[in-house]
């Protein structure tokens, strides 16, 4: 009977579950370590945009003490976070929270000239309010520049966990290696790849679709890749790239204030200034009559 496997078999199945996933001795995070993550972003999402992002109706005399609960909140949540994942003394764990929670502010700074970027950039942008309620660029930069913080401070597994958590909601893929400049927008942005060797410089902006990716990886005498080493492209500063461009390679420099087309692909650097485009050679053009719709 169902009941009598029930008692019988299930504890021996959790047994060979648990040697075959969460008990190997080289297992990193700890416990619930991708739902601590999520709430980590949440936590500094509301404490940064408490109007947008926190969950209750706040008053402005109450701000700055709801914000430094938050705050409070979030360091204790990332030091339990960091002595999981971190292979050293407390003290390393503290120390990079507190580098990071004390970063917070220049963070800010730079998201706020990247809200500024999408409302110049989009004529459809009606208020600085709808870029950050609406837009999923939005969302997905500011998650990024939190865990670039964080992967610089070399803290393993969680900046990447935290920009495939946006990945997850926005469909924005962006590397938290990635070096990324101020006033950075990206329209639509769906489908958008950006490798972790990018260095993007400022004034950029990007369309859906638009992939700065490696072109090949080199491999070691066992036939894996190699880690590490320049594999994505440079954008210098005020290039636009637009829908469905690819650009591959380590050694590729998109040169300032140049225009890639959509649906290039490249593999080469262009100076600055340039226009990059694609040109059809034929174009076929065919009619159907009206009733050739009707079904």
């Amino acid at each position: 009977m169902f009941s009598e496997w029930l008692r019988n078999e299930t504890g021996s199945i959790a047994e060979h579950l648990l040697g075959e996933t969460c008990l190997h001795e080289s297992a990193t995070g700890g416990y619930a370590l991708k739902t601590r993550v999520e709430r980590l972003i949440h936590l500094l999402q509301s404490a940064m945009y408490p109007n947008i992002y926190y969950e209750k109706k706040m008053t402005g005399a109450f701000q700055a003490t709801l914000v430094t609960q938050l705050l409070q909140e979030t360091s204790v949540l990332l030091l339990e976070i960091c002595e999981d994942v971190i292979t050293g003394p407390v003290s390393a764990s503290e120390k990079l929270t507190q580098d990071f929670m004390e970063s917070l502010p220049d963070i800010a700074r730079m998201l706020d000239k990247d809200i500024t970027a999408a409302y110049d950039g989009d004529p459809a942008a009606r208020s600085r309010e709808e870029v950050m309620l609406s837009y999923p660029a939005f969302e997905t930069i500011t998650i990024y520049r939190l865990a670039h913080r964080l992967f610089e401070l070399n803290l393993p597994i969680v900046p990447r966990m935290m920009t495939e958590y946006a990945h997850s909601r926005t469909g924005i893929d962006i590397h938290p290696g990635a070096i990324i400049g101020e006033y950075f927008f990206i329209d639509h942005g769906t489908g958008v790849v950006i490798g972790e060797t990018c260095v993007i410089g400022r004034h950029v902006k990007l369309y859906q679709g638009v992939t700065l990716g490696a072109k090949s990886f080199d491999m070691d005498e066992n036939g894996h890749p190699v880690k590490g080493g320049k594999r994505h492209p440079d954008v210098e500063d005020r290039v636009v790239i637009y829908a469905g461009a690819t650009i591959l390679g380590g050694d590729v420099v998109i040169g300032k204030g140049s225009v890639i087309g959509g649906s290039v692909w490249l593999t080469k650097s262009v100076p600055p200034y340039s226009i990059i485009y694609n040109t059809a050679r034929t174009i076929s053009v065919s009619q159907t009559m009206e009733n050739d719709w009707i079904i």
